[in-house]
Order: structure tokens, then C-alpha cells, then sequence
């Protein structure tokens, strides 16, 4: 019973020291996966697991290691803001795939692409004629950005001097979960009677909404917890 109540605790400890490096890291080390990143997430997630699971090593070597660890990436990562040149070191550097329409092989055999990966990426941006394309590039994260050749780029409000509308503000999320957002309805100028009004020009009370919001044109969206859907897709 012993054992048990030290690996929760020791759980629990992991998972809290391991919030706290990732908050320290920040965003970056979560969403964009550079080499450093990857490398960090890699090593801290397997410190973190032996700490919460290996009992044979010595809790507090582990947690020494995990803490000098999360430290070495954190002082990468300012290097890395700071020098260029290391940055590409240690970070990596964009490579260029797709270049005046013509396709790099050279750089596609270094990166280990395949045309099928490429033209994969290519599809997930809605181009499916490579012929498209002026400029791929693959990013830090892994991501390819897509310049398209001027043919087929789209035609915007400015192409055509159609007068710009008015300009678009953030979204703002009014309910979510059921639950009033007052902070944001206070910094908004909205009232909960507005609110109740409004949801009452659908034919909803506020009870009855899971998720509402003010979108960028000015529209309120409500979604309410009955769905009405009569044949709804992947229903389990």
C-alpha cells in the first residue's frame, strides 16, 4: 500500500514539475516542433514518466536531471532568440522544395520527401495541380507554405476597387458550455438582457444553449444542447 501511495505521489509531482517546465518553455515548444523542440519534448517526456513510474532510481537524481534538462532547453531556446546563426543551428532553417514552379530533387532527397508527401501537402491546401504552384517551402515545423504562380492566385476586393466593408473585429465567445462568459460580455458592452432577447429571437432560452458567439461580422451564433439533427453522421 506504501508503494502505491509513493508512485501516485510521485505521479502527481511529475505532472505538475512537467506543467510548469512546459509554461516555461512556452507555446513554441508545443505547437511548432522545431528540432530543439522535438528533441525537448522527446527527453523531458521520458524523464517525466521514469520519475512518475521507475521507483529503482532515486527520486531526487531524476528530478535533478529532469529540472538540468528542462534548463538546457530553456537556455537553448534564448540562444536561439538571440543568435541567428545558432538559431539555424539549432532550430533548423526553411528549405525551399518548389522554386519558379520547378521542383528541387536535390533538396526533396535531403529531407527524405517523397512527390507523394509533396503533392499530399499540396492537396491539404486545396492544390491539386502542382502546375499551381511558384514557390513551396518547408517550414521549421514541418509545415509546407504555398506561394501560388500569379494565374491562379484569387481575385480580392482591392483586384477589383470594390470598397473595402467594415473592418472585421474579433470573434467573441458569449456562452460556452452552458456557461455565461461575463468577462466577456463586461469588456464587450453587452448586457445579459440582450443576450436573453437575442437567444429569444431563435426561439432558445439561455438554458437551452451550450455554446454562443459574436462573430467577426457582427452575427451571434447560438448552438443549443438539442441538436434536431434526424439522421446525424457517425452517431455511436
Amino acid at each position: 500500500m506504501e508503494q502505491i501511495i509513493y508512485t501516485v505521489l510521485r505521479t502527481v509531482l511529475a505532472f505538475f514539475i512537467m506543467m510548469l517546465i512546459a509554461r516555461i518553455l512556452g507555446k513554441s515548444t508545443i505547437s511548432q516542433m522545431t528540432y530543439h523542440d522535438f528533441v525537448a519534448a522527446i527527453t523531458l517526456g521520458a524523464f517525466t514518466a521514469n520519475l512518475a513510474f521507475n521507483t529503482k532510481v532515486d527520486f531526487w537524481q531524476m528530478l535533478s536531471a529532469l529540472i538540468t534538462f528542462g534548463g538546457i532547453a530553456y537556455l537553448l531556446m534564448v540562444i536561439a532568440l538571440r543568435s541567428r546563426p545558432l538559431r539555424k543551428w539549432i532550430s533548423g532553417q526553411p528549405t525551399i522544395l518548389i522554386q519558379d514552379g520547378k521542383i528541387l530533387e536535390n533538396n526533396m532527397r535531403k529531407l527524405k520527401i517523397t512527390l507523394d508527401t509533396l503533392n499530399q501537402e499540396l492537396r491539404e491546401k486545396n492544390i491539386f495541380n502542382i502546375e499551381e504552384v511558384h514557390y513551396a517551402v518547408l517550414e521549421l515545423n514541418g509545415k509546407v507554405s504555398v506561394l501560388r504562380k500569379s494565374d491562379y492566385l484569387p481575385v480580392i476586393h482591392k483586384d477589383m476597387n470594390i470598397p473595402a466593408g467594415a473592418k472585421p473585429s474579433f470573434p467573441i465567445e458569449l456562452i460556452m458550455d452552458g456557461k455565461i462568459i461575463d468577462n466577456n460580455l463586461q469588456q464587450n458592452g453587452i448586457t445579459k438582457e440582450w443576450l436573453v432577447s437575442q437567444a429569444k429571437t431563435k426561439g432558445l432560452s439561455l438554458q437551452s444553449v451550450n455554446y454562443a458567439v459574436k462573430s467577426s461580422n457582427g452575427h451571434l451564433y447560438f448552438d443549443s444542447y438539442e441538436d434536431r439533427v434526424h439522421n446525424p453522421v457517425d452517431e455511436e
